[in-house]
């Protein structure tokens, strides 16, 4: 009878390559032996791979080949002329980057210290997380984010570049230029150098399609960068998108790409069970049944990567939260992904995890290499590095105990080429799970149906003003600006709009605690 360890063996996948330092733990994931129907599943999902890797439709409602592979090999990119814009592109961010740093290329008041990146979703979040984990005290250029349209998010992040605007660069992320979020960043930032007495377009530069609306606009910044529409925003962290702030930091985009060039070789790898992406899937699909059934709750102990479980938020969830298959069968598919870091969450929601209900399997993250240099001891013979591995094995040991599954993801230490395998993982795991699950991993239909009912709801505010704005001075309910906008059914809509306007000083309103007999005048 097998031992514990002899399972822990059983279930241990280290990476072919000895200088990659990467492993996976499978054995608390409690996954059976691979069935023939589970094996005719990936074996079909990595043809599926293949076919994209190649070229192939694969976001079928945009007609859009899927191409984020080919950004970290433009050598498997389908044509030479791919292939060859790839290439000058990432030597275009190297070229560019370097210019900033000697002070070729730098702002009004001198070589540029700060950059505000200006974007949403995977313009965002990744570029985020990788300034995050990879970030040090002497990095080239500091990081600031704008990734929402929230007014006091904007004075926030100005305030904190206060005299220092002339010796800031901003970079605006956005495929076609319409997205609001970007958009609106942009008219602050460019209002805020205005104020400033300070030319925008020689502080600036833009990621984005190319011959967009947004490309046009900057055609005299200094510099622009392509967004291929073969590029999701959830899969664009080894573009441009990610490759600009990074190389503006001072990260080696190189080691970036270069991990992730080594982790897609190994999952290329053709038998599943050598495959660490076809083993994640495959884990996946029995810890949730297929269907949803339990939540990822992704605990890396590490503070650089705090931010990991958030853009996997995005990356998994919404390549694989999906009202309908592939075939139009009504099947409301998605994974739940929420996390934090260890050891924070042992003083959290670890306590639910451990003896609440069995509706998640936890993903561990292990960084082996505690910091540059020694560790002095916090007590006799003992260093903080080793209570916060005592933390995650005993965490996993609690957790086991309750039969609650987990697995196990250990990397020697967070640097670019392992960042860039830990993606590259997920970005392979997700794929190879939806053509299990028989969806689409690469369109997003909610995204959409969110933005469409967001332009509504300005154009209710627009109605709403230019009826109140024929009788100013006139007190009207909301059942009656309704009513003379023409808009019935919608009354809980109109008091929200008019009680936010009414806040901002834009609408007076007489309050009363029945929202129908509150009213609001111009």
């Amino acid at each position: 009878m097998a031992d514990a360890f002899d399972t822990y063996r059983e279930h241990f996948l280290a990476a072919p390559n000895a200088e990659m330092s990467f492993w996976i733990d499978f054995s608390r994931a409690r996954v059976p032996k691979l069935s023939p129907l589970v094996r005719e599943k990936l074996e079909s999902a990595r043809k599926e791979m293949e076919a994209l890797e190649a070229g192939a439709i694969s976001n079928q409602d945009e007609q859009r080949m899927v191409g984020h592979y080919w950004l970290r090999d433009s050598s498997r990119a389908p044509t030479a002329a791919m292939a060859e814009s790839i290439r000058k592109t990432i030597e275009s961010v190297r070229q560019f980057a370097d210019d900033v740093h000697t002070g070729k290329v730098s702002g009004s008041a001198g070589k540029f210290t700060d950059l505000l990146c200006i974007g949403i979703g995977g313009s965002a979040l990744g570029p985020q997380f990788i300034s995050d984990a990879l970030g040090e005290s002497n990095d080239k250029l500091r990081l600031h984010f704008i990734d929402n349209t929230d007014p006091d998010g904007f004075d926030r992040v100005f305030a904190k570049l206060k005299g220092r605007l002339g010796n800031t660069l901003v970079v605006v992320m956005s495929k076609s230029g319409g997205t609001p979020e970007p958009r609106n960043g942009l008219r602050e930032a460019e209002g805020q150098w205005r104020a400033a007495g300070l030319n925008f377009e020689k502080h600036a530069i833009v990621v984005t399609g190319e011959g967009s609306e947004l490309d046009k606009y900057a055609a005299n910044f200094l510099a622009r960068f392509p967004m291929w529409d073969w590029v999701g925003g959830r899969t664009s962290l080894f573009g441009p998108v990610g490759l600009v702030p990074a190389a503006l930091q001072g990260i080696s985009v190189d080691e970036l790409l270069q991990g992730a060039a080594e982790m897609d070789a190994w999952t290329r790898e053709s038998n599943p069970e050598r495959n660490p992406a076809a083993q994640l899937a495959r884990s996946w699909l029995h810890l949730t049944d297929g269907n949803a059934k339990r939540a990822m709750v992704v605990l890396p102990y590490k503070d650089r990567l705090v931010l990991f479980s958030r853009y996997l938020q995005q990356l998994v969830m919404e390549s694989l939260g999906k009202e309908t298959d592939r075939s139009g069968k009504v099947v409301h598919q998605g994974l739940t992904v929420y996390g934090n870091k260890g050891s924070t969450d042992q003083h959290a929601y670890i306590q639910q995890l451990r003896d609440g209900p069995d509706d998640f399997f936890a993903v561990f993250i292990e960084v082996l290499r505690d910091r540059d240099g020694p560790s002095p001891d916090v007590e006799p013979g003992i260093t903080s590095g080793d209570y916060l591995q005592a933390f995650l094995l005993g965490t996993r040991e609690a957790l086991s105990a309750q039969k609650k599954a987990s697995l196990t993801l250990t990397i020697n230490q967070v640097d670019a080429r392992s960042i860039g395998q830990l993606v590259a993982l997920f970005e392979r795991a997700v794929g190879i799970y939806a053509s299990m699950l028989n969806i689409n991993a690469y369109h997003q239909p909610g995204v959409e149906a969110g933005k469409r009912a967001a332009g509504e709801a300005l154009q209710v505010l627009k109605l709403i003003l230019q009826n109140l704005a024929k009788t100013p001075g006139q007190w009207r309910s909301v059942r009656a600006i309704t009513k003379q906008i023409g808009l019935e059914g919608t009354e809980e809509t109109v008091f929200k709009i008019c009680l936010r306007l009414s806040s901002n000083g834009r609408l007076e309103c007489t309050p009363h605690p029945d929202p129908a007999e509150a009213t609001f005048r111009l």
